[in-house]
């Protein structure tokens, strides 16, 4: 068995390309006034939000779903555009036209990244590594924008080696380093652990991939419930999923925990408009839109309730999103004590819709 804990013989070859800084650098390509600048997609208005940002304005802490207010806060000379999503979509659609051309095995995650398994040798390169340089020397010429990518054995590793040199860089994680390398990493950087479940780990004394992969099954699914199992295999290097064409992705959400338990309306009602907003962005970008708004609410004695409604068809207008969202809120009013959180999700996606006998395909030159 390998690392990865799969047959020798089996060992998958995962690129995972993700495009840098997507959203902003198509701007900066496309207006030459905006290169080299802070620049962030989205509204300046004071219920704005940043959509994305340069690498420019990332030096500030300007970040995608920061508040637009706070992110001229952090930088004052930070240049907004509005958003261009049929753009977007259009660079998108060259760039897995040249995934295409690689492999057949394509899962998008959005329209700036995804997994691709070139396990079979569609395009004759040497190995995984030549082939992601390939593709991405693909993109710049085509669309004259940077990719970074990671190369592994799983989903897991590979996303987390795209992240290791951006931007514009690659990085490679091999079936005889992926355990230790794992080990020696943040828990806040895996796939699965959000900034919440990060602070619980802390509490419990789990920092790194080493302190992770210390604790027992059990004591995982004491704290950590049915994510134990996923826990437990990530911090040895583990990952079986394969990368599927056909992932359909089954909900988007987003939450906020208020600084203070909120019972005004027009206050509470500002904090599921942000989540709206939130889950419309990766609507957008995603292009996946759904018929299921769920809204969640936390009262301060930590009981928690959920309130849906499925529409006859999908909700493409954000401002549909917006109504629905008010409308399930509005329905505990008033509430029966503080709101500590709450959470706007979209679900029940239209499905979205690739394989080739081909040569196996090294991960790494042997020689």
């Amino acid at each position: 068995m390998d690392a990865g804990g799969q047959d020798a013989g089996s060992i998958r070859k995962i690129i995972h390309v993700d495009m840098d800084a997507f959203f902003a650098s198509v701007e900066q390509r496309d207006d030459p006034d905006l290169q080299g600048k802070p620049v962030a997609v989205g509204s300046p208005n004071a219920r704005g939000v940043v959509a994305a940002a340069s690498y420019e304005a990332r030096a500030f802490g300007v970040r995608s779903a920061l508040p637009s207010v706070t992110a001229l806060r952090r930088c004052p000379d930070l240049m907004f555009v509005r958003p261009r999503f049929e753009v977007y979509k259009a660079v998108s659609q060259q760039i897995h036209a040249i995934f295409a051309e690689f492999t057949d095995l394509i899962q998008p995650l959005s329209l700036d990244e995804a997994y691709l398994d070139v396990t079979a040798n569609r395009a004759g390169l040497p190995t995984a590594w030549a082939t992601a340089k390939a593709i991405r020397a693909r993109i710049l010429a085509e669309t004259g924008l940077t990719a970074s990518a990671g190369v592994s054995y799983n989903k897991f590793l590979a996303k987390l080696a795209s992240d290791h040199r951006k931007p514009n860089g690659q990085f490679a994680v091999t079936p005889d380093m992926g355990a230790a390398w794992v080990e020696t990493l943040p828990v806040s950087r895996f796939h699965g652990v959000g900034p919440v479940t990060a602070a619980k780990m802390k509490r419990l004394g789990i920092e790194t991939g080493a302190d992770l992969r210390a604790k027992s099954r059990a004591f995982l699914e004491q704290h950590f419930g049915s994510a134990a199992d996923w826990y437990h295999a990530i911090a040895r290097a583990q990952d079986h999923r394969p990368v599927n064409p056909h992932r359909t992705r089954k909900s988007s959400g987003s939450e906020t925990t208020f600084k203070k338990d909120l019972t005004e309306p027009a206050e509470i009602e500002a904090g599921v408009l942000r989540m709206a907003d939130d889950v419309w962005q990766w609507c957008e970008r995603a292009q996946a839109f759904g018929r299921t708004v769920t809204v969640k609410i936390k009262f301060q004695d930590f009981r928690q309730i959920t309130r849906s409604r499925s529409h006859t068809g999908a909700i493409v207008d954000q401002a549909l999103l917006r109504q629905a969202s008010l409308d399930l809120v509005r329905s505990i009013y008033p509430p029966e004590s503080g709101i500590r959180l709450v959470g706007v999700t979209v679900s029940n996606f239209e499905p979205p819709a690739a394989q080739e006998e081909a040569p196996a395909l090294p991960l790494f030159a042997t020689g």
